[in-house]
């Protein structure tokens, strides 16, 4: 069974847009791309759904996850399905080429064309009383007017298959062409509704005989965009949301939900699928409420819904933007449980605490509802079953636990669902305390030379059951991040070493994970390290001592060469520091900076005095921060002392 809807309704409502087909639960599955998806149908007897394709004129059909299995094209404009009441053929309505297409339902492939003639348009078709019903419209020299046919599938001769014209003298031909609706589980009724309002009369037909007869007629003036037999009743289900009854030959009012809708199905169970906007609201027979509600999170709203002929599954067609996913809902009539877990926010190791809740349902629950309780904690992560909780009368229940372990605990509360009731489950987390252990990491502060092999012992102290430690590295300067350098179970001493190569500043740290009794811990350290400096002289003609003091030698009028060699690092500047002695004491002129090749090299040449008896001292100096760069501590050359003789 299967909701109809005018073509033009949908039109309405929706624009042009496009629909996608995607396979539910399966990456691989190939998805579909359609334009103004009509014709929504399920059938139970395959398995499968199918949707047209109106703008590209094709036809899909999917499994019952909504994968694509199989497609055919060049239907033209198609503009509604309907199937056999054995699900086995699949009829097309193709107004463009003015015929009814029968194919085969397992493989999509067209057994038979049923040409209706020239200006003689098919819109909405349906099965009952063994034929396939079908609404047109005819363009004549009075203008468009609606009418009635039908094909007999047991007509050996295609053309003879066709009756037109079989509205009863009592229902006038429309202007439009009309919704139709047929439910095998309503067997030779068929609903013929106008789909416009000029005059927008509501009919129900009988076609289990050799022509039509009126059961009931509605009186004109109004909008029937949807209209679904309701099984077990003499009533139907207009545009999703009111209920009509028809049981004295004429309409009236016999309920409306409580929610508003565009369209809807009804199943052979009388179940009735709602769609409005995002959502899908589902009914019990002769309920005003929905039992369930699926929203589906999409941008575009709802377009047709179908039930599964066995009520098992509902299909949506869900916009999303500018297309539309075949959506399929399991266990669409089950009430949904809500379930609420309370635990405390913090407790104590070792300690009792109480947890609480409640379920409810809007049908209700059995007598004695069983909960099953499972607590996850650091010890048992896969989580651990507690003894089952009964719920009251009322919904409520408690249980208490003592957690063995400390850090965060969850309790998961499960309801396994019943006959009339979809699984439910809830959870709650408790932060447990835990004691606190010592980690310590050494050498923190200390300055080393460049280069030096320095060792880091991290100490724990005492824990449960984790005796594992981390140490990383994390050298300064954005090129090189920071790295697990160790990692391990402390010794007997509690105690975990790494040796690092000191080639700069060094953030290290030690990390302790926790266990179920003790909080995770971290200890950070910082130790610096020095750059590697040396200066070298040239253009000097001796070296001789002046007291206790070695000099390089240089004639007055000849510029000393220093050559600084520095480890290297991108931007780095050396401080070039110069003094002169006077009168028993060193003077310092202004330091300039001079930048380090990528070879490590800076060299300085030093302008000459032009007089003898000066004495004059140079010091290369990397400066943290200063020279370009703070990845290394501040380190000092040593100085060159300069003689200008003669």
């Amino acid at each position: 069974m299967r909701s109809t809807s005018a073509a033009t309704a949908l039109a309405v409502l929706f624009g042009s847009v496009t629909l996608s087909v995607a396979a539910a639960g399966s990456a691989s599955a190939e998805p579909a791309v359609l334009a103004q998806p009509v014709g929504l149908v399920a059938d139970g007897a395959l398995q499968r759904v199918f949707v047209a394709d109106q703008d590209n004129g094709r036809i899909l059909a999917t499994d019952y996850k909504g994968t694509l299995v199989d497609m055919n094209v060049g239907f033209g404009r198609p503009s509604d399905l309907a199937l056999s009441d054995d699900g086995l053929t699949l009829y097309a309505s193709l107004p463009t080429s003015h015929e009814i297409v029968a194919l085969d339902a397992a493989t999509l492939e067209v057994k038979t064309r049923y040409d209706l003639g020239a200006g003689t348009d098919p819109r909405e078709v349906a099965f009952a009383g063994g034929r396939l019903w079908f609404s047109y419209r005819i363009t004549g020299d009075d203008g468009f007017h609606g009418n009635l046919g039908s094909i007999d599938p047991a007509a050996t001769d295609a053309a003879a298959a066709v009756t037109l014209g079989q509205l009863p003298d009592t229902v006038a031909p429309y202007y439009n062409a009309a919704a139709l609706d047929a439910d095998p589980s309503v067997p030779g009724l068929l609903s013929f509704a106008d789909s416009g309002d000029s005059p927008g009369a509501l009919n129900v037909l009988d076609v289990s005989g050799a022509t039509p007869t009126l059961v009931a007629k509605s009186e004109g003036g109004q909008y029937f965009g949807d209209i679904d037999l309701v099984p077990g009743t003499s009533q139907v289900l207009w545009n999703g949301s009111r209920k009509l009854s028809y049981a004295d030959g004429a309409f009236k009012e016999a309920g409306e939900l409580t929610e508003t809708g565009w369209s809807g199905d009804v199943s052979p169970s009388g179940l009735i699928a709602q769609a409005y906007d995002r959502h899908v609201s589902v009914y019990k027979p002769g309920a005003t409420t929905p039992v369930r509600r699926f929203d589906t999170g999409t941008s575009s709203g709802i377009g047709e819904v179908a039930w599964a002929p066995d009520s098992s599954r509902l299909f949506a067609l869900a916009g999303t933007g500018s297309t539309f996913t075949l959506k399929a809902y399991t266990g669409p009539a089950l009430s949904v449980p809500a379930l609420t877990v309370d635990a405390p926010a913090s407790a104590t190791r070792a300690k009792r605490l109480t947890v609480k809740g409640r379920i409810t349902a809007n049908v209700p629950l059995p007598a004695g509802v069983k909960l099953a309780v499972t607590r996850v904690d650091l010890d048992s992560p896969g989580g651990k079953a507690l003894p089952a909780v009964t719920a009251k009368a009322d919904g409520t229940y408690s249980f208490t636990d003592t957690p063995p372990a400390g850090g965060r605990v969850t309790y998961k509360v499960g309801y396994a669902g019943d006959a009339e009731h979809t699984p439910a489950g809830a959870s709650d987390k408790v932060e447990v305390s835990r004691a606190t252990t010592t980690l310590t990491l050494n050498n923190n502060g200390k300055l080393y030379n460049y280069g030096a092999d320095v060792k880091f012992t991290a100490h724990l102290g005492t824990t449960y059951k984790n005796r594992k430690v981390e140490i990383y590295a994390d050298p300064f300067g954005s090129d090189r991040p920071k790295k697990l350098v160790k990692s391990g179970t402390v010794n007997s001493s509690g105690n975990l070493s790494v040796t690092l190569d000191m080639t700069r500043d060094t953030a290290v740290t030690a990390v302790f994970a926790g266990d179920s009794r003790y909080r995770p811990g971290t200890a950070k350290v910082t130790a610096y390290a020095r750059v590697r400096v040396s200066t070298a002289v040239s253009r000097h003609y001796k070296t001789a001592r002046i007291g206790s003091t070695s000099y390089y030698w240089f004639h007055k009028n000849t510029d000393p060469l220093l050559t600084t060699a520095m480890t290297y690092y991108p931007g780095r500047r050396q401080r070039f520091d110069l003094q002169v002695y006077y009168q028993g004491r060193w003077y310092p002129a202004d330091s300039q900076y001079f930048a380090v090749g990528a070879n490590g090299r800076s060299a300085v040449r030093l302008e000459a005095p032009g007089e003898s008896g000066i004495r004059a001292r140079t010091r290369s100096v990397y400066v943290n921060g200063s020279s370009g760069d703070s990845v290394n501590s501040t380190t000092y050359g040593a100085w060159k002392y300069l003689y200008f003789s003669n």
